[in-house]
C-alpha cells in the first residue's frame, strides 16, 4: 500500500504575480498544508533557508533572477539541496521542460494553472518524500538492528571466553592448593593463572579499543611513519622482529587519521599475515606491504599479502566475528573484529580474500581526502 502524503506540510511559493500566490495558497491550505511565499527570486532563497518548506512551487519567469538561478542556488547550497522543486511556467513546449528537469526540478506545471493538477502534483511529489522519509528511517533501523546484533554477538562471546578463562584461573589455583607442598607445581600453577590473567587483560585492552573507536580525533602522520608504527606495534605483540617487505611510493606523504586506531589496525593485519604460517621456529614468513591510491583519487588502499597456508575453511565466511579463530587457545579471536571496527570507524573498510598464488591478501582502505589533510 503507497504511503500517503502527511498532512501540514510547508509548501513555499515563489511568484511574482500575486494573484498566482493568492490561488495556490488557498488551495494548498485548503488540502491541509503550510504555505510560504515570496514574490522574487532572492527572498524565496531565504525564504528556503528559514522556513525549511517540504516542497517548493517556484515560477520561472520572473524579473531579475529567473527560476532556473533560484533552483541552481538551491541546489548548491546544502541547506536546500534536498528540496523537491516543482517548476511553475507558461511555457510548454517540450525543450522548456526539459530544460526545467535538467536544472534540477522534479515535476514542472503549466499556466494558465490548473488548481486540482497541481494539488495532485503536489501530492505526488509530498508521496514520493514520505516514503524517501520512511526508507530512510527504515535504514536507520536496520543499522541500529545490525549494530543491536553485533554488540549482543560481542558481548555473548567475552562472556563465554571470559567464563573459560576464569574456569581456567580457579582450577589453577585448585591445584596449586593441592600441591602446595610441591613449590615447584605451586610455581608452575601460578604461572599458568598469570598466563590467563593476562589474557582476561588483553580482552579487556581490546574491547576499550572498540569503545575508543566510536569517536575518533584526527591528526596528520605521515604514511611512512604509520607503518613503520604499525609494525612495531606487531612486533610488540608477538615479541619477535616481523620481516615485512615495504612497497610505499606514497613515502612520507600525511594523511589525516586517528593514529592509535589506525595502527593498532595494521598492526593487527600484519600480525594475522606472521601467524597464517605453519612454519616452526624462525623459518621464514613472508610478508608484503603495499600502498597505492585508487584511480579516483579517493582512497589510499593498504595491501598485506602473505604466503601462509591461506583461509582456513572452517572461518572463512565469519572471519570477522567476534572470537572466531583456528587457534585452540581460550581468549584468543577478537584481531580482525577489532581492526574492521578501527578501518570502518575511519571511514575506510576492509577485505580479506584468498590469494592466487598461496596465503592471503588483506586490503583496507582509508580516505585520502579528509579535512586538514596537506598534500603535495
Amino acid at each position: 500500500m503507497t504511503e500517503q502524503a502527511k498532512p501540514d506540510r510547508t509548501i513555499l511559493v515563489i511568484d511574482d504575480e500575486p494573484v498566482n500566490i493568492q490561488l495556490l495558497r488557498r488551495k494548498l491550505e485548503w488540502e491541509g498544508h503550510s504555505v510560504l511565499s515570496a514574490s522574487n527570486g532572492s527572498d524565496g532563497i531565504e525564504l528556503a533557508k528559514s522556513g525549511e518548506p517540504d516542497l517548493i512551487l517556484l515560477d520561472i519567469m520572473m524579473p531579475g533572477m529567473d527560476g532556473f538561478e533560484v533552483c541552481q542556488k538551491l541546489r548548491e547550497d546544502d541547506q536546500t539541496k534536498s528540496i523537491p522543486v516543482i517548476f511553475v511556467t507558461a511555457q510548454n513546449s517540450k525543450q522548456g521542460k526539459l530544460e526545467g528537469l535538467e536544472a534540477g526540478a522534479v515535476d514542472y506545471i503549466t499556466k494558465p494553472i490548473d488548481l486540482d493538477e497541481t494539488a495532485a502534483r503536489v501530492r505526488a511529489q509530498l508521496n514520493y518524500l514520505a516514503i524517501n522519509e520512511a526508507n530512510v528511517e527504515l535504514t536507520k533501523r536496520l543499522g541500529e538492528s545490525r549494530r543491536a546484533a553485533s554488540i549482543g554477538a560481542l558481548t555473548q562471546g567475552i562472556a563465554h571466553n571470559l567464563n573459560n578463562l576464569l574456569g581456567v584461573v580457579m582450577g589453577y589455583v585448585e591445584l596449586a592448593k593441592v600441591n602446595h607442598n610441591d613449590p615447584e607445581k605451586v610455581l608452575r600453577n601460578i604461572n599458568r593463572v598469570e598466563n590467563a590473567g593476562n589474557r582476561i587483560v588483553s580482552i579487556i585492552k581490546q574491547l576499550s579499543t572498540v569503545a575508543f573507536t566510536t569517536r575518533l580525533s584526527l591528526h596528520s602522520m605521515p604514511v611512512d611513519k604509520l607503518i613503520e608504527n604499525s609494525i612495531e606495534r606487531a612486533n610488540e605483540a608477538k615479541e619477535i622482529q616481523i620481516a615485512v617487505t615495504i612497497d610505499n611510493p606514497l613515502e612520507d606523504e600525511p594523511i589525516r587519521t586517528n593514529i592509535e586506531a589506525f595502527e593498532d589496525a595494521l598492526s593487527k593485519i600484519i600480525v594475522n599475515a606472521w601467524e597464517s604460517y605453519h612454519t616452526v621456529g624462525d623459518g621464514e614468513r613472508p610478508i608484503y606491504l603495499s600502498t597505492r591510491v585508487t584511480d579516483d583519487k579517493e582512497w589510499i588502499e593498504f595491501k598485506v599479502v602473505d604466503e601462509g597456508n591461506g583461509i582456513d575453511p572452517e572461518v572463512e565466511d565469519n572471519m570477522f566475528e567476534p572470537f572466531v579463530s583456528t587457534k585452540n587457545t581460550v581468549g584468543v579471536g577478537m584481531g580482525l573484529t577489532i581492526a574492521r571496527h578501527a578501518i570502518r570507524t575511519l571511514g575506510g573498510e576492509i577485505q580479506v580474500a584468498a590469494n592466487p598464488e598461496g596465503g592471503v591478501v588483506a586490503t583496507f582502505t582509508h580516505p585520502l581526502k579528509s579535512e586538514g589533510n596537506s598534500k603535495k
